[in-house]
């Protein structure tokens, strides 16, 4: 893996990307668009090689009623700021989805039902959760998605029940490169990008195999054009995973999604929440939590526990320069999406390639032999120290 990351795009370009995703800027819905939902119908956008298009279902109320068993309790598996969630089983087709039903007293609202509806109803990417359909019925606002059986990537990180068995190394690694995918088709394929603004373990959903999926878009932003270098907005998200320039600022850009990103590879990698009351007052974020840690390179303290030493040193090192890079306070410094895939897609595939030898030789912490590696982490502190000095 390279030891360092260029924060710039390079030579990519609107004219370099034939592949990009075509989607208005008009599409920042609000609620008044709610009766136009139809019309997207006939509206195709291509995907250039991505998952065929496929138009969003209307369903009744009575229709999700009764795919649920009346929001039967034993169906029930969930609830968020959008909603609660029900598993359902669709009465023409007998395919299992998850409903989603609007809070009508809940903080997110009409503006946010439409926005996931176009923007999941437009991309389609084997890493974004599917959307099947929605309902529009006098005032009750449901979406229908793809059930995705083994739940959200949170439910295999905190809190586990004794009898759940906690994630193997390479399959985090895994889930961390799939992931990253679907973020790199919001940032890169899409013109312009869609800036997630909410991404999390619990927004990761997981299918078959470990299969990660982006979920949850509602408040999804399109990205800055042309010469524009951010979007201004209300700041909104979830705490712990906000970028510290967005949360200061308001301005709004893809680098906001890589530092929510560094925090889920945080957790992911630690197996710490990403607000934790339980820790110090300073340690209550994952960042300010595993930052000591890092520059200190006391990588091994950072691994979790209940792996068990079950990694290769290596990997543990350079997953954590990735996630350190994407978490740093400077939005420019921050990797693309692009290299953080690169990144990652090697980590998952080298341990795949790996035979183990003998835990005794893999799982002692090992000095660092990489000048690429120890050049990264140097770089990133001496930026760091020099930031501090011009603040003071």
């Amino acid at each position: 893996m390279g030891g360092c990351f260029s924060p710039q795009r390079g030579s990519e370009s609107k004219a370099d990307s034939p592949e990009r995703t075509q989607i208005a800027e008009d599409e920042t819905a609000a609620a008044s668009e709610i009766a136009k939902l139809e019309v997207m119908h006939s509206e195709i956008i291509s995907n250039r090689g991505q998952e065929k298009h496929t138009h969003p279902q209307i369903f009744t109320y009575k229709d999700l009623y009764a795919a649920t068993g009346g929001f039967c309790a034993d169906l029930f598996l969930g609830e968020g700021g959008f909603g609660k969630v029900y598993k359902g089983v669709l009465d023409n087709t007998k395919q299992e989805v998850a409903i989603k039903i609007l809070n009508l007293q809940g903080k997110q609202g009409d503006n946010e039902f439409v926005t996931e509806v176009l923007v999941l109803s437009k991309l389609h990417h084997t890493n974004l959760v599917k959307l099947i359909g929605y309902c529009v019925d006098g005032n009750q606002r449901l979406l229908v998605y793809e059930y995705m059986p083994l739940g959200s990537l949170k439910s295999h990180l905190h809190d586990l029940p004794p009898d759940k068995k906690p994630l193997d190394w390479n399959t985090r690694m895994k889930i961390l490169a799939g992931a990253a995918k679907g973020l790199q088709h919001l940032h890169v394929n899409v013109d312009p990008p869609v800036i997630n603004r909410d991404v999390k373990c619990e927004n990761i959903l997981l299918g078959d195999e470990y299969h990660p999926k982006l979920s949850d878009f509602g408040l999804a932003k399109l990205g800055p054009t042309g010469d524009d270098t951010h979007i201004s907005t209300r700041v909104m998200g979830t705490p712990g995973y906000c970028a510290p320039d967005y949360l200061e600022s308001g301005k709004l850009t893809v680098k906001s999604d890589i530092y929510s990103f560094g925090v889920v590879m945080l957790e992911v990698i630690t197996g710490q929440k990403a607000i934790d009351d339980s820790r110090p007052k300073a340690e209550r974020n994952i960042v300010e939590w595993a930052t000591p840690w890092i520059n200190k390179r006391d990588f091994h303290k950072l691994a979790d526990p209940v792996l068990n030493g079950q990694y290769h040193m290596k990997f543990l090192l350079q997953a954590l320069i990735v996630a350190a890079m994407c978490v740093d306070r400077t939005a420019s410094r921050r990797p693309h999406i692009s290299e953080v895939v690169a990144a990652l897609n090697q980590i998952s595939d080298s341990q795949s390639r790996r035979k183990w030898r003998s835990s005794s030789s893999r799982l002692q912490p090992v000095a660092l032999t990489s000048t690429q590696t120890q050049t990264s982490i140097e770089d990133q502190n001496q930026a760091k120290t020099k930031d501090q000095g011009d603040r003071s």
